[in-house]
């Protein structure tokens, strides 16, 4: 912290106003730069001489105003602007991503069978009761994680689709392993929820926080529904782009 900025405690300025107005001054000077990690609240408390509930609280305004990001567990950054993510016809997490000169990366974090119930059914277009695959998957660009989803197969038609996608780490890799060689997007639905604390846990953001959901259909080239996904995307790091 090279700045020697001091509070002005008569200055009629709420002090933790000051304090934000002091780290967006650092960040535009590059202080701290794109990515980087700020000092503790403990740091910036004894650096100003107050207390940590006003540290807090200038740096909560500053990561609603995407300024700053705040993981849970691991600190608080400078955030990046959110990356564009294009909703189309073809939609592929791996392609928006590479194209974009990221990294992405990801992992799956659960999986089960199911019966369709009639949300599910409906979707899918099958009968209740279908035995279904559940995978739930963590994608990750450039080290951060951005987004959740919890997607739905037919068991029948992809038997080996949980063992793909751990080989894998990708939808579209592992569908074709299944002999499902190309797949499109049929529908976006795209909403808004607090997020939960599970999923809160997983992308390391406040419970509480909103977050967007994008609920998706795709379809083989015949139009029978192939995958059904519920998407919880951080809103602060993505940025949805719909395609006309």
């Amino acid at each position: 912290m090279t700045k020697q900025m001091k509070i002005d405690r008569g200055a009629g300025i709420a002090i933790w106003r000051q304090i934000a107005e002091w780290l967006k001054a650092e960040i535009s000077s590059g202080t701290f730069v794109t990515g980087s990690k700020l000092p503790t609240e403990a740091d910036i408390a004894a650096r100003f001489d107050v207390n940590r509930h006003t540290v807090r609280r200038a740096i909560a305004v500053l990561v609603n105003e995407g300024i700053l990001r705040a993981d849970q567990g691991r600190g608080t950054f400078v955030a990046a602007a959110p990356m564009n993510y294009p909703i189309g016809s073809r939609t592929r997490f791996s392609e928006i991503v590479s194209g974009q000169h990221k990294t992405p990366s990801g992992r799956m974090i659960g999986s089960a069978l199911e019966e369709a119930d009639a949300l599910l059914a409906a979707e899918l277009k099958l009968p209740l009761g279908v035995q279904l695959i559940r995978l739930e998957t963590l994608r990750v660009v450039d080290g951060t994680p951005v987004l959740v989803a919890t997607s739905w197969f037919e068991q029948a038609r992809f038997p080996g689709l949980v063992a793909a996608y751990a080989e894998t780490g990708s939808f579209t890799k592992a569908l074709k392993q299944c002999g499902l060689d190309d797949y499109r997007r049929l529908e976006t639905r795209v909403s808004a929820e607090l997020i939960d604390p599970q999923d809160a846990a997983f992308l390391q953001i406040p419970e509480g926080q909103p977050i967007l959901i994008v609920e998706s259909t795709n379809v083989d080239d015949a139009g029978q529904p192939t995958q059904y996904t519920r998407t919880r995307m951080a809103a602060d790091r993505i940025q949805l782009v719909i395609e006309s």
